[in-house]
């Protein structure tokens, strides 16, 4: 199973919107690496904000003992002052809310934001933490033990990669 009948580009339009509709003056939109820091730098550029921010969940995630770093993950870049300023966090696929309570611990550790709201591509259900996006473009019901990621082509074009794991990790 590495295949899933959902059309990443068409939810990504749809996420736009959604995006646009809870934009704020002044507000900063900030990707979680590396899904969401793909929509969320796309996202800027189609809706002309400027430059997206990117923030990782490496260094507060409540598995760091047994997980450690993330490989390859990008450090966080704000570039943009986050005291006071409305954040819009951006996400690929939201799950557990494990991953988002982390990145709003490490947006925390770079000022106290106005506000904190979450778009995603997809939520899939399965919640651990009392999480929900304000705006998700498709809701989807998987198996614990089935991952989904966002791919992203040379094109910049995205799709979806869904394969089983043996190991139920949270994302």
């Amino acid at each position: 199973m590495n295949e899933l009948l959902l059309d990443a580009e068409a939810l990504y339009l749809d996420l736009r919107r959604g995006v646009e509709r809870l934009l704020q003056p002044d507000m900063a939109l900030v990707g979680v690496w590396s899904g969401g820091a793909w929509l969320a730098e796309r996202l800027a550029l189609d809706l002309n904000l400027g430059v997206a921010g990117v923030i990782s969940s490496s260094l507060h995630r409540d598995d760091f003992g047994s997980r450690g770093m993330v490989h390859g993950s990008d450090p966080t870049r704000l570039p943009f002052e986050v005291e006071g300023r409305p954040i819009l966090l951006i996400d690929d696929v939201l799950y557990t809310g494990r991953t988002t309570r982390a990145v709003i611990n490490e947006l925390f550790d770079f000022g106290r934001p106005a506000s904190v709201q979450l778009a995603v591509l997809v939520d899939r259900g399965g919640r651990q933490l009392p999480i929900e996006p304000a705006f998700s473009a498709a809701r989807v019901s998987l198996a614990p033990g089935v991952s989904l990621r966002l791919e992203k082509t040379e094109q910049g074009r995205f799709g979806f990669h869904l394969k089983t794991r043996e190991s139920a990790d949270a994302e």
